[in-house]
């Protein structure tokens, strides 16, 4: 009993340590904006200002990278993976192609195997022999094809386990395969694209090496880059309004998970009633 309780004991302080550990950041993302005098140090301000955030607001080019480069940036890449890793998924679990759990396994492993990182000089020439070099969409469409092969192995799941009955049923009383993708697939698949469509809304949001590569324009980077322009010439950040900055930059994804949370409580659920 003894060794049971030290051993209790060991792993609550264990785990509050971790609890410190994790937390000191998120509390250096609540206090620095505030503080007059923010460092690289989690500390209570002496007293709270919002003069930071005015540093802030009068950049007009990290504003534009915060409220338009980056939402439509990480919009488009939202909407084409759900969109096209729903059609794919769907083709690969109802279709008869042959081997088709190992195409997907294939997906998978090449997109593991082959970074992001490993692969930009192959993808910067084709993106500019394209005529997509310094424009949204060769970012979107570099980015949804990497988050594209994770997105149809999570949705193949999804589908793999809606019962074929709904389809079958629809299919006799005369509904087309776009009626039947549409009306009875979609609605139970609801859950699946949800998932991958904030899965990949998170990853672009927090995307920088591809943006980087890709676009050349100052005025047309995310916001994931916009953090250089609080730096000097010699490398020293501007802590105030690199504090500020980036709590603005995480609103966007925290009022995403909010939004979800308030419409659906993250207890999704499909479109046909057991």
């Amino acid at each position: 009993m003894k060794q049971s309780a030290l051993m209790r004991i060991g792993i609550s302080a264990l785990a509050i340590l971790l609890a410190i550990f994790f937390l000191a950041p998120l509390l250096w993302f609540v206090f620095a904006p505030f503080d007059t005098t923010p460092s690289l140090t989690v500390k209570l301000p002496e007293s709270l200002t919002l003069d930071n955030f005015n540093l802030v607001l009068d950049n007009d080019t990290a504003m534009r990278s915060l409220f338009i480069n980056s939402p439509i940036i990480s919009g488009g890449v939202m909407l084409l993976v759900a969109f096209a890793s729903a059609l794919a998924a769907y083709g690969l679990s109802r279709g008869s192609l042959p081997g088709r759990s190992a195409i997907t396994y294939v997906l998978i492993l090449f997109s593991s195997v082959v970074t992001g990182t490993a692969s930009m000089v192959p993808i910067f020439v084709l993106i500019y022999n394209l005529g997509l070099f310094n424009t949204f969409q060769g970012v979107i469409l570099t980015m949804a094809g990497g988050a594209l092969p994770t997105s149809i192995f999570i949705m193949q799941d999804f589908v793999d386990g809606m019962p074929k009955s709904f389809e079958e049923a629809a299919m006799v009383s005369g509904a087309s395969p776009l009626q039947i993708f549409r009306d009875v697939a979609l609605p139970v698949l609801r859950p699946g694209i949800m998932v991958v469509a904030i899965l990949a809304f998170v990853g672009a949001w927090g995307s920088f090496l591809t943006p980087l590569i890709l676009i050349r324009n100052p005025a047309m980077r995310p916001a994931a880059i916009a953090f250089y322009q609080f730096y000097g010439d010699e490398g020293n950040p501007n802590i105030p309004a690199i504090a500020a900055y980036a709590l603005l930059y995480t609103l966007p994804v925290l009022l995403l998970y909010l939004l979800i949370n308030w419409r659906y409580g993250f207890r999704f659920f499909g479109g046909v009633k057991q």
